[in-house]
């Protein structure tokens, strides 16, 4: 019975997300109103409330699922990466860059940048934070497994290596979002572009 219960759980919650993630976009993220969200999710205010305090905990939510899937691909690269170190980032990269527009806009984007550089302390800050971290790991993870693979250099530092990758994304992606006219092609053609610089240095 319990698992019933969160199953039905779950589900609310998933509608919640993606009627928010919907009307975020059409909307924006400050026209986006709870009643409107508690409308298309078919539940009511307060049982969104009973999930989230206030807007904010559902664009981090948002961010989370976006997140958490791109993660979840992203352990398929690193447990059976391409034999090419470039190709290997590359995919993994990949996977994070072409899902980041699924669920969220850029404007959702920066909105969600914004709130975690403003209030680093608060539960948004820090989740945001903690999933950033992930993705660092992830990158880390990969590297190392090249390393294994014998395709990277024994001596090199993974670690650095995986947040160099990590962080130069990082920043490209932060002037994506800040351009509406950039096209996803693009980001990808620079952040390949200035990875064959490191990938030269790490390869076996």
């Amino acid at each position: 019975m319990s698992g019933l219960r969160e199953k039905h759980r779950a589900d609310r919650d998933r509608r919640i997300i993606e009627a928010a993630a919907v009307l975020f976009r059409q909307s924006g993220y400050e026209g986006a109103k709870i009643e409107t969200i508690a409308a298309e999710a078919e539940v009511s205010v307060g049982t969104i409330y009973n999930y989230y305090r206030n807007k904010g905990d559902i664009l981090v939510a948002i961010v989370s699922m976006e997140v958490n899937e791109v993660l979840n691909a992203g352990r398929g690269v690193v447990a059976m990466p391409p034999t090419n170190v470039a190709d290997a980032i590359d995919t993994l990269i990949g996977i994070y860059i072409d899902h980041s527009l699924i669920y969220l806009s850029k404007a959702m984007w920066r909105q969600a940048m914004a709130t975690s550089t403003q209030q680093p302390d608060s539960p948004f800050g820090k989740t945001y934070a903690a999933l950033d971290r992930g993705l660092t790991d992830q990158t880390c993870e990969l590297v190392e497994r090249l390393r294994a693979l014998g395709l990277v250099r024994q001596e090199v530092d993974v670690r650095a290596a995986g947040e160099i990758v990590f962080n130069n994304m990082n920043m490209m992606f932060t002037e994506f979002v800040k351009d509406e006219a950039m096209p996803i092609a693009m980001l990808r053609a620079a952040i390949r572009r200035q990875n064959t610089i490191l990938v030269g240095a790490i390869k076996a």
